[in-house]
């Protein structure tokens, strides 16, 4: 009953609206103000400012700046693995794709053509392949980084609905990941095939970054585009090695990663909802 509430409350609420203006206030330079909610957000979150490369709350302009903070050299040191996790985050789900069906919650599935915005020739690549969602709470590092090496191919943004990613909206929203707005990157490898990784929006989610995009700070949406929109990087050399930052979140959300099938199995000792690290071994290569 509650999962149903939270469900229809959100069909109800303005939320376009209420993510422009929490998008634009996190860009404000507020002085002490800024600092206040900074820190009130780490003490709420009980965010570890230890691991940030600056630890200092008052130094940081925008709340934006504090969310996309760096994190210390050493605070994620790389597994000794092929595949490793790309995210601070918690694992929503992960697994086989049952064909073209991944799996989001009980009762609910979603394709992996609507995942990637309706382009059913690239969907098919990824038939009978693993998939894993991993949900960024608000203490987590936000930055996304490489899960193995791979050269960037295309991105495509996809508009759409702005819901609340959290674990009970995902248990009561046929489609939750699908439906979202999101920004699909794919990458090939020369060891490992083709690979996506999907970030997804949210309510308050104020925009998505990439290190490649050539508009300011790399920033995707806003504006928020009316229709799908594709870059292609086939004619450029963009590779980026396991590890390397790839994007970001301004203001938390989800990223859902596909793999070919034949490619990895994922590691036994992950459990839905467990805590992952950046750099912790994610797949495990399968010996063909």
């Amino acid at each position: 009953m509650q999962t149903n509430i939270t469900v229809l409350t959100q069909y109800l609420l303005p939320k376009q609206a209420i993510t422009a203006i929490a998008g634009k206030l996190a860009h404000l330079k507020g002085g002490n103000t800024t600092t206040a909610v900074i820190r009130w957000f780490v003490k709420r979150y009980n965010v570890n400012m230890n691991e940030a490369a600056n630890p200092d709350i008052s130094s940081y302009k925008s709340f934006n700046e504090f969310f996309t903070r760096p994190l210390k050299a050493d605070a994620r040191p790389l597994a000794q693995a092929d595949f490793i996790c790309p995210v601070d985050g918690a694992i929503s789900q992960f697994g086989h794709i049952e064909q073209d069906q991944i799996f989001q919650a009980k009762g609910h599935q979603y394709t992996t053509t609507a995942l990637i915005g309706g382009d059913t020739e690239a969907a098919k690549k990824y038939e009978n392949g693993h998939f894993a969602c991993l949900y960024l709470s608000p203490k987590d590092y936000h930055r996304i980084h490489m899960p193995c090496d791979g050269r960037l191919l295309k991105m495509t943004y996809v508009p759409g609905d702005l819901f609340s990613v959290n674990p009970t909206t995902a248990q009561g929203l046929p489609g939750l990941f699908a439906r979202n707005e999101r920004v699909v990157c794919e990458f090939s490898s020369v060891q490992y095939g083709n690979f996506v990784m999907v970030l997804v929006g949210a309510t308050i989610v104020g925009s998505m970054a990439t290190i490649w995009h050539d508009a300011k700070d790399g920033i995707i949406n806003p504006p928020r585009l009316p229709s799908i929109k594709t870059w292609s990087y086939t004619d450029k050399n963009i590779s980026l090695k396991q590890g390397e930052e790839m994007g970001r979140f301004l203001l938390g959300s989800t990223v859902v990663m596909l793999f070919q099938k034949d490619t990895l199995q994922f590691n036994a000792n992950w459990q839905p909802a467990r805590a992952v690290k950046l750099g912790e071994m994610m797949g495990i290569k399968l010996n063909l």
